[in-house]
């Protein structure tokens, strides 16, 4: 059966290649950091189930560390020139978008097709995992359309690949950090804390001022821990399920659906959303680190208000 921990490995296999090239690069005086902090990220791919908690948590503490100290840098690998990149382009056109559809093309299918045909049967996937595994597999199918058609050097894809990781930096791994921080705060009972809070400050049978201050609270925590899907399990346990749903009946599709989309709206106004607000504007290099945040907080006010609203109406 092809499970989860396949998904692991070849993720895994990509950030060990990532700190060896990184290791073996000599135009970056930073390249030992690099390769150090990708090759943490291999290690708790491809054998953090067998580390335990406790090695895994030093293997957090180093990532932060080499990041913290600026031990990472931002590598110049040898990829195609901007000139080549340009002939690409007036050859190619779209087409060369060709090979990125088919990741998703891939994924879609695939789910839908082992699902909904006798193809799952034979249960060849892991229960529940068959979007993430269609997802590798279309990765791999994409590739080797490239080099099919393209025909790069066999390194390019993992130079090319690495030049991006670096670009991005520690920011990368932000995402899955914060969400491992909001079941820290979950599973210590900051939700229960929050929501007792709540209860002794808004009148009992306050609907609108309870939806007001949960739709807020997603935006803010959602801000702190740049995460909405961080943000979630807090908020849900300390006013989502306890009060809007078992407390006065809301729908709890509505509530946690549209909950989700006001945290949403925190993530367009925080830095601490990187991989969405700092990396764009790293890639982009712009002179304001914020400049992406400032252009989105226009949108973002008016559409917390809309789904703050939305939550009363629809659920209730």
């Amino acid at each position: 059966m092809i499970t989860l921990h396949w998904a692991y490995t070849l993720a895994g296999a990509m950030f060990a290649a990532f700190a060896l090239l990184s290791a073996l690069d000599r135009s970056n005086r930073k390249r030992f950091g690099n390769a150090a902090f990708w090759g943490l990220m291999a290690l708790s791919l491809l054998a953090g189930g067998q580390l335990g908690d406790f090695v895994n948590g030093l293997l957090v503490l180093g990532l932060v560390g080499l990041a913290g100290f600026g031990l990472i840098g931002r590598g110049n690998p040898p990829t195609s020139s901007e000139d080549e990149r340009r002939a690409w382009s007036a050859r190619l056109g779209n087409r060369l978008f060709l090979p990125a559809l088919i990741i998703p093309a891939t994924a879609l299918i695939g789910t839908l097709a082992y699902n909904y045909t006798p193809l799952g049967a034979f249960g060849w996937i892991e229960e529940r995992r068959e979007t993430y595994i269609f997802l590798c597999l279309g990765a791999l199918l994409a590739l080797a359309a490239i080099f099919a058609w393209l025909r790069p050097p066999a390194v390019a894809p993992l130079q090319e690949g690495r030049r991006l990781i670096d670009a991005i930096g520690w920011a990368a791994v932000l995402p899955q950090m914060l969400a491992a921080l909001g079941v820290v705060f979950a599973a210590a009972g900051v939700g229960d804390i929050i929501g007792g809070a709540v209860q002794a400050v808004i009148p009992e049978g306050s609907i609108f001022l309870t939806v007001l201050v949960f739709g807020l609270g997603m935006a803010l925590f959602t801000m702190i821990m740049g995460n909405a899907f961080a943000a979630f399990p807090v908020m849900a346990a300390a006013i989502g399920v306890p009060l809007l749903i078992s407390g006065y009946g809301g729908n709890p599709a509505v509530v946690g659906a549209i909950g989700m989309l006001a945290g949403f709206c925190g993530t367009l106004m925080t830095p601490m959303a990187a991989n969405f607000n700092i990396v764009p504007a790293a890639l982009l290099e712009l002179k304001d680190r914020n400049g992406v945040i400032k252009a989105q907080v226009g949108t973002a006010l008016p559409l917390l208000a809309a789904n703050i609203l939305l939550i009363y109406m629809l659920a209730f």
